[in-house]
């Protein structure tokens, strides 16, 4: 058996393509949604990850605002610049690149952010609306996690989830939407003692630790749905996720590739859910 790839930049492509539309009749309406991204220190990844997000928000023909300070910025200005957001009617979204700076506490800036402006879904409100089923903003990487599931055209109803990984941003909201979608879920972690006992029952497997080749073709159901959300380097420079993803490709049914699943589904569900909250002001 040989994987039928799940796509992600195909899929983030259709996806993009009907966010342009709804941010096209919102502007015409006068209500062009916009995101600010803000970016404290110098990290190299992280400036990555900001220009990919400001690009493609300006490519779908949304509004953004990047505010880059510099890394001795002070947790105080930083949550003054913030409320200033809140109160900025021009925009619906607000991200917070992370890794902040040492003596910045991230839990306080995220929860500083309104909850109507909470795109990236971390707050302690969208993570009990996402417990409670209740409508609200999802966090980006698991949710499109799930539209990647869901491209592949099978029910989850009544089948076996396996997540491993328990992170506040991945693993534990994963398993939420999982559930949400009427899956069976097991999260497995580093205490979980033996990995491949739980995995190898799984319809669906969503790898999430940041370790590769923490899944192997031995440790995979034949036909399995396999979604890597793990981003790791090699000693080469090439980027590579947490599946050994030549082997088990050849076991699965269904597996995203690294680079080319989860990571543009991430950024694409973040102009989601800014375009949902400029909607929301409409209705």
């Amino acid at each position: 058996m040989t994987a039928q790839l799940i796509d992600g930049n195909a899929l983030s492509k259709q996806i993009r393509a009907d966010l342009a539309r709804r941010t096209a009749d919102l502007t015409a309406a006068g209500l062009q949604p916009g995101l600010a991204v803000i970016l404290v220190g110098e990290d190299p990844a992280s400036q990555v990850y900001v220009r990919n997000k400001v690009k493609a928000c300006e490519d779908a023909g949304m509004r953004s605002v990047l505010e880059k300070y510099d890394a001795t910025l002070s947790e105080a200005d930083l949550l003054a610049r913030i409320a200033a957001l809140n109160a900025d009617a021009a925009i619906h979204g607000i991200l917070v690149q992370m890794p902040l700076p040492r003596h910045i506490d991230p839990h306080k800036v995220i929860e500083a952010i309104s909850t109507t402006k909470d795109v990236d879904g971390y707050s302690t409100l969208s993570a009990g609306e996402l417990m409670a089923g209740l409508p609200g903003f999802r966090p980006c990487t698991p949710w499109g996690a799930m539209k990647l599931i869901e491209s592949t055209g099978q029910s989850l109803k009544g089948k076996h989830a396996v997540v491993i990984g328990r992170s506040n941003t991945v693993g534990k909201p994963m398993a939420l939407l999982l559930l949400q979608a009427n899956a069976t879920v097991t999260i497995c972690h580093s205490g979980t003692p033996d990995l491949g006992l739980h995995t190898r029952q799984a319809d669906v497997v969503v790898a999430a630790v940041g370790r590769a080749g923490t899944v192997t073709a031995d440790m995979v159901k034949p036909g399995a749905i396999v979604i890597d959300v793990g981003i790791n380097r090699k000693a080469d420079g090439k980027l590579t996720g947490d599946v050994d993803f030549g082997p088990v490709s050849e076991v699965a049914g269904w597996i995203t590739p690294v680079p080319g699943g989860v990571g543009p589904m991430t950024i694409t569900m973040l102009l989601s859910n800014t375009v949902e909250a400029a909607e929301r002001l409409r209705k």
